[in-house]
């Protein structure tokens, strides 16, 4: 029987996890991690990719406005906010600043790690989340919910899809950490 060790990245999530006063990690959240493609340098950039997993990591997490921490919870700019900064991409805490700091790409060019926005109320874009491949996106969605993973094709979202942005580090503003 072939013993599997868990790589370096992996170990230091845990450690991040448990150190920020978050619920253990649990093997579910060490498998669905593992599943994950890694990011090739034409994907996503490694960053954005490490980045989308620590999000993913969050699945289950309460939703919270204004929350950007897991012990406390997180609203869906707060869970971009903290997947970035986990990976020292610092980006703006709105969902509207995010669109204006990210650059616009078509759906059909969406890679793992970059945002999806969307319009819900508004003509102001009002949602974020981390798109995570196959359709699908991470995000922290509203009150009584909890980070979760949903298809941008399911008819609630796509309906108000406004647009997806790219984190490109080089640009003025953003700032790495």
């Amino acid at each position: 029987m072939t013993k599997t060790v868990a790589p370096r990245w992996l170990l230091a999530l845990a450690m991040i996890t448990a150190l920020a006063g978050c619920s253990v990690v649990t093997e579910r959240d060490v498998s669905a991690l593992r599943d994950l493609p890694a990011p090739a340098a034409e994907s996503a950039s490694a960053d954005a990719g490490e980045a989308l997993k620590v999000a993913l990591a969050q699945r289950g997490t309460r939703y919270r406005p204004g929350g950007n921490a897991p012990s406390e919870g997180f609203d869906c700019s707060g869970l971009v906010y903290f997947s970035f900064n986990s990976v020292g991409i610092r980006l703006p805490r709105s969902s509207q600043d995010m669109f204006q700091a990210t650059r616009r790409i078509d759906k059909p060019q969406l890679r793992p790690g970059d945002l999806v926005f969307f319009r819900q109320r508004s003509s102001r874009i009002t949602h974020v989340g981390i798109y995570a491949g196959n359709g699908q996106f991470v995000h922290a969605p509203t009150k009584g919910k909890d980070v979760e993973l949903t298809s941008l094709s399911d008819p609630y979202w796509s309906k108000r899809f406004a647009g997806a942005g790219r984190v490109e580090t080089g640009s003025p503003t953003l700032a790495s950490n």
